[in-house]
């Protein structure tokens, strides 16, 4: 079977099992592509969307905004084709000598230095934060600051430590926001939830 005809076929024994379940109209694209990329149903249930979240990011994606990425993984995720169609540029400075430099210096992590760094980027930025809990931490501080104004933040970290309370604090923001409650996540999610979005712009307009 060639690339697409497979994609076509999970997608469609995805729907079958999904069955009956009622997924919040027009995250459908999103939960789905989520659930592809990971095979965990559990998707469907934990994946929170705030309100109009989704419209807000097809319309920072179709005005070319910047996708802001906590590790190179996310940003090499993202489907570069489809971004460059529509002038999005795609950062992640995780590994910035100036970024680790100032991590070491100060006792954080460079996930928190590296959305600090973030913060100073002109235009308005979409946020896709997969792996670090403490990039959201350090996000939202910024956003307290007025140091940034984020269109919206996708935070699926995954693991342990922080990774709910970091969530939990996200949803309860005023911020638009796409988050993975629990502790499920990862790169591979946020890129997932970027890339659905692109595709429903560039594949179908």
């Amino acid at each position: 079977m060639q690339p697409m005809e497979i994609e076509k076929k999970s997608f469609q024994i995805i729907s079958r099992e999904l069955g009956d379940k009622k997924l919040i109209p027009g995250t459908e694209e999103i939960v789905k592509r989520v659930i592809h990329c990971t095979a965990d149903f559990d998707y469907a249930d934990n994946l929170v969307f705030s309100e109009h979240v989704v419209p807000i990011l097809r319309n920072a994606f179709l005005h070319g905004c910047n996708i802001v990425t906590d590790t190179m993984m996310a940003k090499s995720g993202i489907n570069k084709s489809a971004a460059e169609k529509l002038g999005i540029n795609i950062h992640c400075f995780i590994a910035d000598k100036e970024v680790a430099q100032e991590a070491k210096e100060r006792g954080v992590t460079r996930a928190a230095a590296a959305m600090e760094r973030a913060a100073v980027l002109t235009g308005p930025c979409v946020f896709a934060i997969g792996n670090a809990p403490t990039a959201i931490l350090s996000l939202l501080q910024c956003v307290r600051e007025g140091k940034t104004d984020p269109v919206a933040v996708i935070g699926v970290p995954v693991g342990f430590v922080n990774v709910i309370e970091s969530k939990e604090m996200l949803c309860n923001s005023k911020i638009p926001h796409i988050v993975a409650r629990g502790r499920k996540g990862g790169s591979n999610v946020a890129a997932a939830i970027c890339n659905a979005i692109l595709y429903s712009i560039v594949q179908r307009g």
